[in-house]
């Protein structure tokens, strides 16, 4: 998130940027300054976060439970999701967090450090910032609450080397030291007195009150005992968590290598017990259990006074489910000894409401009912992406037939590097599509044992889907293309096409009466396929001498860009050969072209250039009709552009992690969105007009929800382009089950009045979205056996002989 935006405003609404310009005279800046203020007040709603459909939970510092309301809080980009797992609801804050802390008090704060890096309170219910303290150099590796939610406990990275307890009402730091190891958890003392840290061949005891009778005004050392090892002095302890009730004065640790270890009051090693697992990573304690988190999705239970096994948890899906199977009962409890189950990642336990929140390796998140543990039961669970999500394409098109639509309106597909193409609907993950048989990219990549390391060139790049909504396109980073069948998802074909990765695929629309599939790639080369041909290739083109970043069809038109700073544009020509597209016009930029989109009208297309500004051009003269400026900020470069349905509105992404929407016909910047941790690699609008879709490489996918004010201005301007058409859908060529019925439309008419004109006809066809020439028409009376002659002698259409 960028620097300072978001963070004032402490909600996930966005402002509009306004410049001030200083004029000389007193009151022409005081009427500008109220004008601009009314500006923002206007401007400051217009975009909201409503859903985000995505984790980056890499440890249990970064999850956290409400002990009173039952809230479980985890990151997603730059954005701390508060998550309410019974009624599926979220509220969000923006902020560059990564790790939390519930306040055990009755008004629940939550405590997260970010990448200042500095440590921060939030009032959950206000979505406030209370507090704030800049106490590390370099950024936190955990953070925590003392149990009468006093103090804060931060711990730094290790080359920071800085363990601080600070007073979070006063905002001071009350004791501080320093830390050579790398510390990955730490733990407050149910009394208050100490907490614990631990890490790499780390236990270290800090205790505060020794340190409270040396404060006088200022911050004090803290007073740091180390834990005995003994034969565990070389483990790397990765989870950590004191004892609670009769066990408060005991210590839980467990290490990456599947121990769990005790210590006792006099900070001694005093038990450990092998829980028969290749590694672990979490625990989390309460007066009743230990839950350990270990590999293969295994989660143990252990009797904190004794460390006597208890029972393990059922596993969550194995890697390569078929999630529509989870509509069946116990589709969790069939065991496949084959089957290879994600890592857990992060535990946090609701005292309340007995419920254990997991986090898995393969980003997936699950709620367990564990007050009864004989008969433990699912309440929430949410399957997400695991890698960068590339592309991102909505299921319905304005010239595409909804009743033979095979996806539902309002749904969106969505593919990523983890090797799933994943069709969403009503923010929940409907289906997935596993590309290929290794399940390994599935998992977090610095996340997984050994030899399971993920290729580089792993993972679908980009998405296409056919107008009649029955294909779906996928392009991979081997430069394959895999065709699909949006009814079943089956694969159809896969097309070994480019020798580096696809960046684009393009279907032509209907309109154009052209059934063309156009992929583009790193090797510089357009490939061209006739759908009508089974996906034969019919085309070539070798114009780039650079990678090709967008390419685009429209009527008998193909424009493309890319980074050899070059835009073509190329006109359909049928030659004795089949198809071919000629060059028509050759633009040179002085900048790179990253991304293109076509206007509503798709007469000119809008290209994000290197320099940070859109250029508009018109697809038939190739000629620049104007360009303003595509970004807020000064720094980084446009990567994507996506216009409206309506074009009205333009929205743009930078290398900033910022998104900005645009007035298209002004240029005037009407929002500007932060909460992206990487680059947005995708945007689209919804069909309906009410959301801005965004997806980026930290693996996230965040709806936006525009104001109704923006929702209805395009929603106006769609109905007003239908009505100046005069169709009450968008004009587009028939298809052949509409020719076939038109025609015996037509033969019914003549039977019905034999002398019907052509033009009649032509009319007629028009009251039910059938555009077509007069010349049509006489073709299909003419394979009718039937022939136009004089209305004055004899009826139009009579049996030719």
């Amino acid at each position: 998130m960028a620097d300072g935006a978001g963070l004032n405003s402490f909600t996930s609404r966005v402002t509009k940027r306004v410049s001030n310009v200083n004029v000389a005279p007193v009151a022409a800046n005081i009427r500008r300054k109220s004008r601009q203020q009314s500006q923002r007040r206007t401007t400051h709603n217009r975009v909201v976060l409503e859903r985000v459909l995505g984790i980056t939970t890499s440890n249990s510092s970064g999850l956290a439970c409400d002990p009173n309301t039952g809230l479980v809080a985890y990151p997603a980009g730059c954005v701390v999701v508060i998550l309410h797992p019974k009624k599926n609801k979220q509220n969000h804050i923006l902020n560059t967090s990564r790790l939390f802390s519930f306040s055990p008090m009755v008004k629940s704060y939550l405590v997260n450090s970010g990448h200042m890096p500095c440590v921060r309170v939030w009032d959950v219910a206000e979505q406030t910032q209370v507090a704030e303290v800049q106490c590390h150099k370099y950024g936190v590796a955990c953070v925590a609450f003392s149990t009468n939610s006093s103090y804060i406990v931060s711990v730094g990275y290790q080359h920071d080397m800085t363990v601080s307890v600070w007073e979070w009402r006063k905002g001071t730091v009350i004791a501080s030291n320093k830390v050579s190891s790398r510390v990955l958890s730490v733990s407050f003392s149910e009394d208050n007195s100490y907490f614990v840290t631990a890490g790499n061949r780390h236990v270290k005891f800090w205790y505060l009150d020794a340190s409270k009778e040396r404060r006088v005004n200022s911050t004090v050392p803290l007073i740091g005992r180390s834990g005995l090892l003994g034969e565990q002095r070389n483990s790397m302890f990765c989870g950590l968590s004191c004892g609670r009730g009769n066990m408060a004065s005991s210590t839980y640790c467990i290490t990456s290598s599947g121990l769990l270890c005790q210590f006792n009051s006099r900070r001694m090693l005093d038990a450990w017990v092998d829980l028969k697992t290749t590694s672990a990573r979490c625990l989390s304690v309460n007066e009743v259990f230990i839950f350990c988190g270990c590999a293969d999705g295994t989660v143990r239970l252990f009797s904190p006074q004794n460390l006597h096994y208890i029972t393990t948890l059922h596993r969550p899906h194995c890697l390569g489910v078929d999630i529509t199977q989870g509509l069946q009962p116990g589709h969790l409890f069939v065991a496949d000894p084959k089957a290879e189950y994600p890592d857990t990642l992060a535990l946090t336990f609701d005292p309340v409401t007995r419920h254990l929140t997991c986090v898995y390796n393969d980003h997936s998140v699950y709620v367990w009912d564990v007050r009864d543990i004989k008969n433990v039961g699912k309440v929430y669970s949410a399957l997400y992406h695991s890698g960068c999500v590339w592309s991102l394409e909505v299921c319905t098109y304005p010239d595409m037939d909804l009743s033979r639509s095979c996806l539902p309106p309002g749904s969106f597909l969505t593919c990523s590097s983890d090797n799933t193409i994943r069709l969403w609907h009503r923010s929940l993950s409907n289906l997935i599509v596993y590309v290929g048989e290794d399940t390994q990219h599935l998992q977090t990549e610095g996340e997984r044992g050994e030899g399971g390391g993920m290729d580089a060139k792993s993972g679908i790049r980009v998405l296409g889907i056919s107008p009649d909504g029955q294909h779906l396109a996928a392009g991979d980073r081997n430069g394959n293309v895999h065709i699909f069948g949006l009814q079943f998802m089956d694969q159809l074909q896969k097309i070994e096409a480019h020798d580096s990765e696809v960046l684009c695929l393009e279907f032509s629309p209907a309109e154009t009466g052209l059934h063309l599939l156009a992929s583009a790639s790193r090797d510089r080369l357009i490939h061209i396929f006739n759908m009508e041909k089974n996906y034969s290739l019919e085309q070539t083109v070798y114009d780039h001498s650079a990678s090709i970043t967008a390419i685009k069809f429209t009527e008998v038109l193909m424009v493309s860009c890319g980074a050899d700073k070059s835009i073509y544009f190329r006109t359909a020509e049928q030659s004795s050969e089949g198809l071919n597209f000629a060059r028509s016009h050759h633009v040179v930029e002085k900048t790179t072209l990253y991304d293109m989109d076509l206007d509503a009208t798709h007469t000119h297309t809008a290209i994000a250039c290197q320099d940070r500004n859109i250029r508009v051009y018109n697809v038939k003269s190739g000629k620049m009709k104007k360009c303003f400026k595509g970004s807020t900020s000064d720094d980084g470069t446009l990567l994507k552009v996506q216009m409206d349905p309506a074009g009205i509105y333009l929205a743009t992404s930078c290398s900033d992690k910022s998104i900005c929407i645009f007035d298209y016909e002004s240029g005037e910047c009407v929002a500007t969105l932060f909460g992206h941790s990487e680059i947005v690699t995708g945007m689209r609008f919804s069909q309906d007009c009410r959301h801005l879709i965004t997806i980026s490489g930290d693996s996230c996918v965040f709806l936006w929800r525009l104001d109704s004010q923006m929702t209805n201005c395009m929603r106006k301007r769609l109905a007003e382009r239908k009505r100046t058409a005069g169709l009450t859908a968008t004009a587009k060529a028939p298809t052949k089950e509409q020719l076939i019925r038109d025609e015996h439309t037509l033969e019914r008419k003549e039977q019905i009045n034999p002398r019907t004109t052509a033009k009649d006809l032509v009319k007629m066809l028009e009251e039910t979205s059938t555009k077509v020439s007069i010349s049509t028409v006489k073709r299909v009376l003419y394979r009718h056996n039937l022939k136009g002659c004089s209305a004055r002698k004899k009826p139009l259409l009579q049996n030719r002989h």
